[in-house]
C-alpha cells in the first residue's frame, strides 16, 4: 500500500510537470534544444562531437570490440527471446505462480519498485546514471568509427525523471554506412555495460573479500510479532553475542545454549546493553484453517505448562493426542484444542499404496510407521529411509471421513500398507504430498527473531574470495549478485532481500584498513548497484524489439540472412519477419507485467 501511495504521488507530479512544461512549449518559452513529446522531454547538444572523433582514432580496435559486442548481443537476445516468452506462458498458465505480480516493479524506481528500496536510492541513481552515459557514449563512439554523422546528443526526461540518454545519428548517413557497420554501433552500447558491470563486480569482490567481514554473533534482521523477543525489545540490527554468559558465534550455537537454559535468558548485544528474554511459545507457521494460528501462544500440552521448544517436544513424545490450552488475546478465556502428533500431509496420491489400502484424498496426521513415531516431516523422512520397496508395514494416521477433512478431530485410524518403489531414491514409498512444516503443520518458537543471513551475502558478495578458479568463481559471484536484490523471490526459505549495506544492516560487519567504514559501505554500495543496473540495462537492450538495440541488431540479422537466400527477399518481407519478432517480445513482457495482476 505504501508504494502504491508513492506511485500514486509520482503520477500526480508527473502530469502537473508535462502541463506546465506544455504550457511553456506552447508559448515559446522553451530553448529551442529542449524537444517536447507529451510527458518525454529531451535535451539535444552537439558538443562532445570533437571529443568522440579524436577517441575513435583507433578504428581496427574499435571495429573488434564492436564485433565482440554483436556476438555477445546476439547470443543474449536469442536467450532472451525463449526465456521471456516462456516465462510469458507460464505466466499466463500459472499466474499465481509468478513472483513479480506488480506492473511497478518494472519501474527502475526507489520506493516504488519493491525490490529498489529508498535506502539504495541515490546508488541506484548513480549506477543507472553510469549506464545512460557509457551505453550511449558507445553508440556515439562507432558513430565516428563508422563515419555515421551525428546529428544530436543529449538526455530524455519522463517528465523530471532521468529516462536516458541518446546519441541521434544522422538518418541518410546511416543508411549510408554498410549493414556491419551499423550493427556495430547499435551493439556497442550493450558491450559497454557488460565491460561496466564487470569492472564494477571485481572492485566489488575485492574490496569485500579485503576490507569487509561479518562480525561474530547472531544477526537480527527482526522480531517476530508477538514473541518473547519483540516484548523484551530486540530488534533489527542487534546481534546476539552470548546467552546467559556463553558466547554464542551464529544460529547452531545460540540454539544450542537455549536448550540448555532456562525459561528466563539474558542474552548479551553487540554495541547495546544486555537484555532479559522471558521465554512463551508462539506458533510461527501453521497450516491454514487448522485449530492453531500463525501467532498464537501456546501455554500448556496436557495441563502441564510448556515455555520452550525442547519442553514442548519432551510434553508431546508420550502422547498420541495431546490436549493443547492457547492463550487467550486481550482477557478472552483460553482456548483448549485437540492436537493428534504426527506429520501433516495435505493429499494422499491416487493409484499409490496408503490410498489403496482405503485411506481417503483428504488432509491427514501420520502418527507413527511400523511403530516408529513420526512427529515431524524429518521424522518422517528418516523412517521411510530404513525402508524397502515391497515391505508391508502399520501406518497409524489421523484423518476426517471424505464430508469432513478435519484431521485434528478425526477418528485414530490404521492401514497394513505394501510400499512401492520411491520414484527417486532406494527405498519405499508411501504415495503423500503436501507435507507441511512441524508438528501437526505447527512450527513453534520460543523466543522469537528472525536471523539475517549476513554470512550468505557476505560469501555471495565475494567474501571468501575468488578460490582456485578465479574465472568460474567470478562468472558464479556475479550471477549470484545479480539475484540479491529479489532473492527472496528465488528462494523463499531467505526472509530478506539484499539492498545493499545500508541502515541497521551494517551492524552485522566490520571493516578493516585505513579506510572508514562509512566510506567503506559507500563504495561497496556504489560498485554492486553500479554492476547490477549496467548488466540489466544491457540484457534489456539486448531484446529483439523496437526501439530497443536489439530490434535494430534483429532487423540487420534478417536483412543479412535473406541476402544470402536464394531470389530476391524484398525490405517487405524483412520487416514482416523483424514486426512479428517484435511483436511477440512485445506481448510476452506486457503478459508478464500485468497478467499476474489483472488475474491475481
Amino acid at each position: 500500500m505504501q508504494s502504491m501511495n508513492t506511485l500514486s504521488w509520482i503520477l500526480v507530479g508527473i502530469l502537473v510537470y508535462t502541463a506546465g512544461v506544455m504550457a511553456l512549449n506552447s508559448r515559446g518559452l522553451l530553448p529551442s534544444s529542449f524537444k517536447l513529446s507529451g510527458p518525454i522531454l529531451t535535451i539535444h547538444t552537439k558538443r562532445g562531437r570533437a571529443f568522440l572523433g579524436w577517441l575513435a582514432s583507433p578504428k581496427r580496435l574499435w571495429r573488434a570490440w564492436g564485433n565482440l559486442g554483436v556476438g555477445i548481443a546476439l547470443v543474449i537476445m536469442v536467450g532472451s527471446f525463449f526465456a521471456v516468452l516462456l516465462s510469458a506462458v507460464s505466466t499466463i498458465s500459472q499466474p499465481q505462480a509468478a513472483g513479480f505480480v506488480r506492473p511497478q516493479d518494472a519501474l527502475v524506481i526507489p520506493g516504488v519498485n519493491q525490490f529498489l528500496p529508498w535506502a539504495a536510492a541515490v546508488d541506484i541513481v548513480v549506477g543507472l546514471l553510469v549506464g545512460l552515459v557509457v551505453h550511449e557514449g558507445g553508440h556515439g563512439l562507432l558513430c565516428r568509427v563508422e563515419d555515421i554523422e551525428i546529428e544530436s546528443m543529449g538526455v530524455a526526461l519522463l517528465a523530471f525523471i532521468p529516462m536516458g540518454a541518446f546519441v541521434q545519428p544522422d538518418e541518410e548517413s546511416q543508411e549510408a554506412a554498410d549493414r556491419g557497420g551499423r550493427t556495430r554501433m547499435f551493439a556497442a552500447g550493450v558491450t559497454n555495460n557488460f565491460l561496466v558491470t564487470a569492472v564494477s563486480f571485481a572492485l566489488l569482490f575485492g574490496l569485500v573479500a579485503s576490507l569487509v567481514t561479518v562480525v561474530p554473533g547472531v544477526a537480527i534482521g527482526g522480531a517476530l510479532p508477538g514473541s518473547a523477543a519483540q516484548e523484551a525489545g530486540i530488534d533489527r540490527g542487534d546481534v546476539l553475542v552470548a546467552v546467559d554468559g556463553q558466547p554464542i558465534d551464529g544460529d547452531e550455537e545460540f540454539s544450542a545454549a537455549l536448550a540448555d537454559a532456562g525459561r528466563e535468558v539474558t542474552v548479551d548485544r553487540r554495541s547495546a546493553d544486555p537484555i532479559t528474554v522471558e521465554r512463551s511459545l508462539i506458533a510461527t507457521r501453521a497450516v491454514v484453517d487448522g485449530p492453531i494460528g500463525t501467532g498464537t501462544e501456546l501455554t500448556h500440552v496436557d495441563g502441564e505448562a510448556v515455555y520452550t521448544e525442547s519442553g514442548f517436544e519432551a510434553a508431546l513424545s508420550g502422547t498420541d493426542v495431546a490436549e493443547l490450552r492457547l492463550a487467550g488475546d486481550d482477557g478472552d478465556t483460553p482456548q483448549t484444542v485437540r492436537f493428534p502428533v504426527g506429520t501433516f500431509v495435505s493429499t494422499v496420491s491416487a493409484d499409490q499404496p496408503l490410498r489403496q489400502t482405503g485411506a481417503p484424498d483428504t488432509p491427514l496426521i501420520i502418527h507413527s510407521i511400523g511403530g516408529e513415531r513420526t512427529p515431524d516431516p524429518a521424522t518422517l523422512s528418516a523412517v521411510l529411509a530404513e525402508t524397502d520397496p515391497g515391505q508391508t508395514v502399520e501406518v497409524v494416521t489421523y484423518h476426517g471421513d471424505s464430508e469432513d477433512g478435519d484431521p485434528w478431530n478425526g477418528e485414530r485410524n490404521v492401514y497394513t500398507v505394501t510400499l512401492a518403489e520411491h520414484p527417486e531414491a532406494d527405498h519405499g514409498f508411501l504415495g503423500v504430498g503436501g507435507i507441511q512444516a512441524g508438528t501437526s503443520g505447527v512450527v513453534v518458537d520460543d523466543f522469537g527473531i528472525d536471523t539475517y543471513p549476513a554470512d550468505r551475502y557476505h560469501a555471495m558478495l565475494g567474501g571468501t574470495g575468488l578460490g582456485e578458479n578465479p574465472v568460474t568463481s567470478f562468472v558464479t559471484r556475479t550471477f549470484g549478485a545479480l539475484v540479491l536484490p529479489f532473492l527472496n523471490t528465488v528462494d523463499p526459505n531467505v526472509g530478506y532481500n539484499f539492498a545493499g549495506f545500508n541502515g541497521a544492516v551494517t551492524n552485522f560487519y566490520a571493516v578493516s584498513g585505513p579506510l572508514g567504514a562509512g566510506t567503506v559501505f559507500t563504495l561497496v554500495n556504489i560498485l554492486f548497484w553500479t554492476g547490477w543496473v549496467n548488466i540489466n540495462l544491457g540484457i534489456f537492450n539486448c531484446i529483439p524489439t523496437y526501439p530497443l538495440d536489439g530490434g535494430h541488431i534483429l532487423n540487420a540479422c534478417v536483412e543479412a540472412t535473406a541476402a544470402r537466400l536464394p531470389g530476391d527477399a524484398s525490405a517487405r518481407s524483412v520487416g514482416a519477419v523483424t514486426t512479428v519478432i517484435s511483436a511477440t517480445m512485445i506481448l510476452s513482457l506486457l503478459g508478464l507485467l500485468f497478467v499476474p495482476w489483472l488475474l491475481s
